[in-house]
């Protein structure tokens, strides 16, 4: 299918073909028919992305600090190379659009096939042939609405969030700043709710545009003089700010429109310099509108769609975009007049010339388009880019990736990359976009958004799972069943019985190998730690500190379902960490958790392993910590001899007195890249696994041992 992306590394706003999306379960697939270019959000994103590098840190300083904190830590070219990476993440443009249910979902109520919609959220109704939108941001659209019109349900959304957050009565002066396309629906929406209403913009024709439609409209020079006339020399019960641009003069001038303790509200992206006199002589009530409403940035609202009860919370966003909707269907807004420009999707670099000023004319509301709903369309979920290697015998690992994330890109397929060794095949993403990005970026031969074609693929001998979470088990199986080889990142299961369904696969003869992603075992400092210790023969205490950070309690990987929580999810490194020291797994797992007073979710904690020769390993799993303190500090200790390893940037060894020290200066190296070349090696030649599978059970079973004796 088409889709529009944006490089934020180099700038080109462009149409590409990718992958057709696949309906998930809380989901609905939709053709699209047309969607909204945002002449705000959209404008920022493509001219920040349009920046060079430079220029990008100067208008976005604190990434920059980002970068320079992490290069503290973790080394110059770690932090070069994950700071390349983001950029290189392909961006998927929209968020307001519409069209009609191909497909839906498992768990998805209330709609279905042939259904038409409006659809709203970044990364959901994005400028592309087919998209996949949750629950809670479909809008059914009645019977005598347009799906041009339902278009822009989400900006009416917007408008009418900042509507409401006035709490307005009927029969209140509306002042709306800024007559653009947002200022327009807002114009209309409070004359919809039986309010007087008297516009402001700068531009001359845009004053117009609001007076034909029945809008008392001036210029801003006349601004304050109008207001008091229309009002009665009260000034304006509510001023709504729909204005675009980094002035601070839309809050001054609505502070002086505003009636005595009037509401002002901020919709637009303005300067928020308030001037306190001008605010406080007349005690005004400012606030500042959240995009479309409640739920808004909520995960447990918009991807897992988990309704606001309405007694409650009466307007969401989902139901702010029904109720737009809705008056459209009832003629209290007009959408017509605003519509100044249409492209199909082939065309929509035209669209973003137009809204960032390449071209200089007038413009308004600009829709992309797509082919019609009713034409037979044929779905396209592999991309091919080159073919497959015909000489399998000279490559002996043939690769196909599941997964193709900010991870993915950023740390594992470019240590495979490095690596060599190995054909890359294909790669799978849900949505398409990104496995298409890391195909062309890493030289696959194709890029897909069916798993299907990796576990049926007879060209590939070994997969990749780099997905989140809770898919690792599922994909795992299905790929050892099908006689592939697996390397899974962690965690490998986030219970014992999926566990124990893992390795009672591998018991089955010629089974295929199998590695998880434990990479810090393989790091340099790592195996030269290890090395040291072989010459005291007796037990060791060890100390594992985790500075892992506050991690909000919406993320995904708190999630019991999606993540497993971060014990399971993370802390499986450092317990794989002391197994790795001993050689042998725990026969006791302890595990405390400090108290989470709303703020964490067990995830300060301590655990304790004690191995079979009395050697006792300790992790610090902790989430309370500053950030400023480097994240990893390993201590271990036995006959005399003392290792602290710092972060895999330095690594001290101290014996008799005498200490030796072993440096990473310019990037620290976990051992992603020669985990990855063992798991190779092991594959080539066809003997034991690169990690023991006791050692791989017994990492991966202790951190869900711990995970539930902490859940109690």
């Amino acid at each position: 299918m088409k889709q529009v992306i944006q490089s934020m590394r180099g700038g080109k706003t462009g149409v590409e073909e990718v992958p057709d999306p696949q309906v998930r379960p809380g989901t609905a697939l939709v053709r699209t028919a047309f969607s909204l270019v945002s002449a705000g959000t959209e404008r920022m994103v493509v001219e920040f992305g349009e920046k060079n590098l430079l220029d990008k840190v100067r208008s976005r300083p604190d990434l920059a600090k980002q970068v320079i904190d992490k290069a503290l830590k973790e080394g110059p070219l770690t932090a070069l190379d994950a700071a390349f990476t983001r950029l290189d993440q392909p961006m998927a443009l929209g968020y307001s659009s519409s069209g009609v249910i191909e497909a839906v979902g498992t768990g998805l109520t209330g709609f279905s096939a042939g259904d038409r919609v409006a659809c709203a959220g970044g990364g959901y109704a994005v400028h592309a042939e087919l998209e996949v939108v949750p629950q809670n941001l479909l809008a059914r659209v009645p019977d005598g609405v347009e799906l041009d019109e339902a278009a822009f349900a989400t900006l009416g959304a917007i408008a009418m969030h900042g509507f409401r957050l006035a709490q307005p009565q009927i029969g209140e002066s509306v002042a709306v700043i800024g007559l653009g396309l947002l200022g327009l629906l807002a114009v209309q929406i409070a004359r919809a709710a039986g309010c007087r209403v008297i516009g402001v913009d700068t531009n001359p024709q845009r004053v117009q545009l609001a007076e034909s439609m029945g809008c008392r409209a001036v210029e801003r020079t006349q601004a304050e003089s109008a207001c008091l006339a229309f009002t009665g020399g009260k000034g304006a019960d509510i001023v709504l700010i729909c204005a675009d641009t980094a002035s601070d003069d839309p809050v001054e001038l609505a502070a002086r429109i505003a009636r005595d303790r009037a509401v002002v509200v901020a919709v637009g992206a303005v300067g928020l310099k308030l001037q306190r006199k001008l605010y406080y002589d007349k005690e005004l009530d400012f606030r500042v509108s959240r995009s479309y409403g409640p739920g808004r940035y909520d995960p447990e609202y918009e991807e897992r769609g988990k309704d606001y009860p309405a007694g409650y919370v009466r307007w969401t966003e989902g139901r702010n975009i029904q109720a737009f909707v809705d008056l459209l269907a009832e003629k209290r807004i007009d959408i017509r007049p605003l519509i100044t420009h249409r492209f199909p999707i082939e065309q929509a670099e035209s669209a973003y010339e137009l809204i960032t000023g390449k071209k200089t004319e007038p413009f308004l509301g600009v829709l992309l388009s797509y082919p019609p709903v009713s034409q037979p369309v044929e779905y396209r979920r592999k991309i091919t880019f080159t073919p497959a290697s015909e000489n399998r015998e000279t490559v002996s690992v043939r690769v196909g990736v599941l997964g193709a994330g900010n991870f993915a890109s950023a740390v594992l397929l470019p240590a495979v990359r490095k690596a060599g060794e190995a054909e890359l095949i294909g790669i799978v993403s849900a949505g398409g976009v990104t496995a298409q990005a890391a195909a062309r970026k890493f030289g696959f031969h194709f890029a897909s958004s069916d798993e299907a074609d990796i576990f049926n693929n007879p060209e590939i001998n070994t997969v990749l799972v780099l997905t989140r979470h809770q898919h690792h088990t599922r994909q795992v199986l299905a790929a050892l069943q099908a006689g592939k080889n697996v390397y899974c990142e962690k965690p490998l299961a986030l219970n014992t019985a999926d566990l124990d369904a893992i390795f009672d696969q591998l018991k089955k003869s010629e089974s295929p190998l199998l590695s998880v992603g434990f990479n810090r075992r393989f790091a340099p400092l790592s195996l030269r730690l290890k090395d040291f210790l072989k010459a005291g023969n007796e037990p060791f205490m060890a100390t594992y500190r985790v500075n892992a950070g506050y991690l909000p309690l919406t993320h995904w990987t708190q999630d019991p379902v999606q993540g497993g929580g971060r014990i399971i999810g993370e802390g499986c490194h450092f317990i794989d960490y002391l197994v790795f020291l001993a050689g042998e797994a725990p026969v006791k797992v302890e595990a405390q958790a400090l108290p989470d007073a709303g703020r964490y979710r067990r995830d300060n904690v301590q655990i304790t392993l004690t191995f079979p020769n009395g050697s006792i390993g300790q992790v610090l799993y902790l989430a309370n910590g500053d950030k400023g303190l480097p994240k990893e500090r390993m201590e271990v200790h036995c006959a005399g001899r003392s290792a602290v390893l710092d972060d895999y940037r330095e690594l001290q060894l101290w014996s008799a007195g005498n200490r030796k020290t072993y440096r990473s200066l310019l990037r620290q190296d976990k051992g992603h890249l020669a985990a990855w070349q063992a798991f190779v090696q092991a594959v080539k030649l066809g003997g034991n696994p690169s990690i023991p599978y006791d050692q791989l059970y017994a990492s991966s079973l202790a951190s869900i041992q711990a995970a539930e004796q902490i859940s109690h």
